[in-house]
């Protein structure tokens, strides 16, 4: 060897190593910032998975700063071949892979004998709009088919910032009014007993899309016979409610991570996530309807006991509001929807953590529905944090605290 090989050799030796320490230092940060409440179920392991994305996102971010790939592509990427596993299909399940009007769909039909046609659920995957996937669900779909012999069908509906809203939500209506149309026919299922569900942003597309179709009242389509929401993303309107402030640095979903995948959603403009966290992009003329939906004082004396500070009414900035309109629509926020858009609704389950800085707009969808005089299952899990369920059955990466939210899901679909 050389001298010049030598050289270049430890020189790369070396910019590797700045480069590691650079990442190691900057999770080091990010994990300082992290705040695991005791209550948490497997909170140590929680410390160990976040430690791992938040590497993963680093590295991400610096990637994208040179110019080498986006750092929502390098997370995907990362997940799909190492954080994704997709276990050989399990006796009694036949699954496929198909299109849906055009939209990937991942159909799983149980081989057991069956009096009669089966029930269905349209299930989307959550993510935040840009990282969910069917592979990412594979899991949990295949365990909801077995367990309540339901045929389930995951949905591969386009992702942001390639594709912003509203594509993500017409992909999930338009795979679903295929699925009602041709549920009996093709798969031997009762259209009447098709449900519609997902987790996180899934579950924020399910709640848009029943009212979207309540809306439309398209008379040839019956209509979803219920909505599964799982720690649902509700709105976009109060960023400082308690279970924000509560659990704004505690993982998997930090405070600005939430307010960072609805802007991608929207329109992709970064500079704006301080303003929608203070919440200048609210006009004047609907804070008082906001206040009627959104105040602490409709949550249970429970959801208050961890501290709570009132957020001083931000000044009004009409530029910002302009930019983020769409964000205060029901199609984005469904828990800002209009009573009459509430009261068409189907039976819902509501599914919230108490770790999860999405809990109270769970609880206060509830209330919504339930001042209609609407058919709702709440169940609360207490020690629970935001995205369990996508740790079901994943091996090194499972926890224990997952399979009893999806119990709890289980428990609800066999009862449709």
């Amino acid at each position: 060897m050389d001298i010049g090989t030598a050289i270049l050799i430890i020189g790369f030796a070396a910019l590797v190593a700045a480069f590691l320490l650079l990442v190691i230092g900057l999770v080091y940060s990010e994990l300082m910032n992290s705040d695991i409440p005791h209550g948490v179920a497997n909170r140590w392991k929680l410390h160990m998975v976040h430690g791992l994305f938040v590497g993963i996102a680093i590295v991400g971010r610096i990637l994208h700063r040179l110019g080498v790939c986006h750092q929502i592509s390098f997370l995907r990427r990362f997940v799909a071949c190492f954080l994704t596993r997709l276990n050989p299909v399990p006796a009694g399940l036949r699954v496929k892979d198909i299109k849906f009007s055009d939209v990937p769909v991942r159909v799983y039909e149980p081989t057991t004998v069956c009096d009669g046609l089966r029930r269905g659920l349209v299930y989307f995957p959550g993510g935040g709009w840009v990282l969910g996937n069917i592979d990412s669900v594979d899991e949990v779909c295949r365990h909801i088919a077995k367990e309540t012999n339901t045929t389930v069908v995951s949905v591969g509906y386009r992702l942001a910032p390639e594709h912003r809203y509203p594509a993500p939500l017409d992909d999930c209506e338009a795979a679903t009014c295929h699925f009602l149309s041709v549920a009996e026919a093709e798969f031997s299922v009762d259209p009447r007993r098709v449900a519609v569900g997902g987790d996180s942003t899934g579950a924020n597309l399910a709640a848009a899309l029943c009212q979207r179709l309540a809306r439309r009242e398209i008379g040839h389509l019956l209509f979803p016979c219920a909505q599964v929401l799982i720690y649902p993303a509700l709105q976009m309107a109060d960023f400082n409610l308690p279970s924000y402030q509560q659990n704004h640095a505690v993982p998997i979903l930090f405070r600005g991570r939430m307010a960072f995948y609805f802007l991608q959603y929207l329109n992709g403009d970064m500079s704006l996530c301080q303003d929608v966290l203070e919440g200048i992009h609210v006009p004047n003329e609907l804070k008082p309807r906001y206040e009627e939906w959104l105040s602490p004082s409709n949550l249970p004396a429970g959801f208050l006991a961890r501290g709570y500070d009132k957020h001083p009414t931000p000044e009004y900035n009409g530029q910002v509001y302009h930019a983020m309109k769409d964000g205060l629509e029901h199609e984005v926020s469904p828990l800002l929807a209009e009573d009459a858009d509430i009261q068409k609704t189907p039976p819902t389950f509501i599914l919230t953590c108490e770790y999860d800085v999405l809990r109270d707009e769970g609880y206060l969808y509830r209330k919504r529905l339930l001042d209609m005089e609407k058919d709702v299952t709440w169940h609360h899990v207490a020690g629970g944090f935001h995205g369990m369920i996508n740790f079901f059955n994943q091996g090194w990466l499972g926890f224990p605290s997952a399979v009893q939210v999806l119990d709890c899901v289980v428990d609800y679909i066999k009862k449709l």
